[in-house]
């Protein structure tokens, strides 16, 4: 009678193989990650929540203002945050909270960008440790979970930028 499993070292270098992908996949393709904090709402929730993050967006590659992103929080070893891109290289950024502070601008310095988080007054964002080195992106946020109902499909929302055009009628 054959074996179920094969030859041992066929299923150890298997087993190898299908790690070697979910690393890869993890890694520099798509990860899922969970998030808690007030410093997002109303985009997302203060707990309970999971994101999927593109990884390829890794070291700001492809983000743009808007973009919601995946960083590793420079004031604290081995944590990430999510918050908002307002800012990118050669941009001019409020340095404070809009009605807050002087008013004055800063010029986003090249090879950083500039993140705030959408609840302003409960973020710790780059208007406490400044420009944020593009190095740091771990990722974009492309979609959040919410488990609600019995069909996967519907469990994924995408995560839209936040920012939007003036319209026509905005005007004067």
């Amino acid at each position: 009678m054959p074996s179920l499993l094969g030859h041992p070292f066929r299923v150890f270098l298997y087993t190898c193989k299908a790690l070697a992908l979910g690393h890869v996949v993890a890694t520099y393709g798509y990860s899922c990650g969970y998030g808690w904090g007030p410093s997002m709402l109303p985009t997302f929730l203060t707990r309970d929540e999971w994101f999927v993050t593109d990884r390829s967006c890794r070291r700001g590659r492809g983000v743009r203002v808007g973009d919601c992103v995946v960083y590793a929080i420079p004031v604290e070893a081995r944590e990430e945050g999510i918050k908002r891109v307002v800012g990118l290289p050669g941009d001019y950024v409020l340095l404070n909270s809009p009605g807050v502070g002087s008013g004055s601008m800063i010029q986003v310095p090249k090879g950083h960008c500039y993140i705030v988080g959408d609840n302003l007054p409960w973020s710790r964002d780059s208007r406490d440790f400044g420009p944020l080195p593009m190095g740091l992106i771990k990722g974009k946020v492309v979609a959040k979970v919410s488990m609600n109902g019995w069909w996967p499909p519907s469990w994924f929302s995408r995560v839209e930028s936040g920012l939007h055009p003036l319209s026509d009628t905005s005007k004067p």
